[in-house]
């Protein structure tokens, strides 16, 4: 694996949902080790620190939890995505999945600039796909999808100017889909894996048909890493758990088949939670997965006592 220019960027954002505590997720990486990991395989890492949301006034009669924050968040991680180099691959710790609301934008901005097409594989046990009328929870970290494919219904944000082609979306790891976002998805183009898929058939032959397309039409790809992604009997410390993820060795998998492609541009690890954590194990699971993604082996993973 090539040496690469990776930029750590904290992500303290919680208005996503009315739950808390992902705010702490950005330290709690931190200390689980996640830049020396990556160092330790050879790239140059920096931490560029925390960023804040820019100023806002929450409105708080309407239906939406932290509308006016969340759009805040939006445009300044908008800002931020855009503005990382070419030559640098960011990871986005988060902070909870309405993060992506404004990293993805961001990054589809910048893709734009550089005349490549971004692809996104989005690692989820939810489509994200709502928009802020469908949604009955009223909480926009189910909402990332939607927007950045152009959905309708995003008052207030910025614009879209750059949608996500559906074709160039794979979603892995489905297992809580609401009736609408079913509904819309369904006659898409969206290449959308849930787990009985991958119980039946393997979770490598959908990744790697996705990965070959993204090679074939020299695009970026951007990966939005989500802990229910992960069964919650291994990653406990979330907020949306839901029972039959992947395991440990299909996670790893997938990280180290996204390594061999050689076209991940940008990562978010997203819904990370301390709180709910124990002994801090989902914390250097999402390490010990990002180490993957940039390189380490299986023969290279350490032994854990949790």
């Amino acid at each position: 694996m090539e040496a690469r220019t990776i930029e750590l960027i904290g992500v303290p954002m919680d208005s996503g949902k009315r739950r808390q505590g992902c705010l702490m997720g950005p330290d709690a990486l931190r200390t689980a080790g996640l830049l020396q990991a990556l160092a330790d395989l050879g790239h140059s890492v920096s931490d560029r620190g925390n960023v804040s949301p820019a100023a806002f006034t929450e409105d708080t009669s309407g239906r939406l939890h932290a509308l006016q924050e969340t759009i805040a968040w939006t445009r300044t991680l908008s800002d931020v995505a855009q503005g990382v180099p070419a030559t640098s691959v960011p990871i986005f710790m988060g902070g909870d999945h309405a993060l992506a609301l404004g990293t993805v934008r961001g990054v589809a901005n910048a893709a734009a600039q550089h005349d490549r097409p971004l692809f996104v594989l989005w690692l989820d046990a939810h489509t994200d796909y709502h928009t802020p009328q469908t949604t009955a929870s009223g909480n926009l970290h189910g909402t990332p999808m939607g927007y950045v494919t152009g959905r309708p219904g995003f008052e207030g944000f910025p614009e879209i100017t750059h949608p996500i082609r559906h074709d160039h979306i794979a979603m892995l790891g489905l297992r809580s889909v609401d009736t609408e976002e079913r509904a819309a998805l369904e006659p898409s183009d969206v290449t959308y894996i849930d787990m009985r898929h991958i119980d039946e058939h393997g979770i490598a032959t959908p990744l790697a048909s996705f990965l070959d397309r993204v090679a074939q039409a020299d695009g970026l790809l951007h990966v939005s890493l989500d802990v229910d992604f992960l069964d919650p009997s291994v990653a406990p410390a979330v907020g949306t758990t839901v029972p039959g993820g992947a395991t440990i060795r299909e996670a790893h998998l997938v990280m180290e088949m996204i390594c061999d492609s050689r076209l991940m541009t940008s990562l978010d690890i997203v819904e990370l939670n301390p709180f709910l954590d124990e002994r801090g194990r989902t914390a250097q699971l999402m390490v010990d997965l990002v180490a993957s993604a940039f390189g380490r082996r299986v023969f290279d993973r350490p032994t854990r006592a949790y």
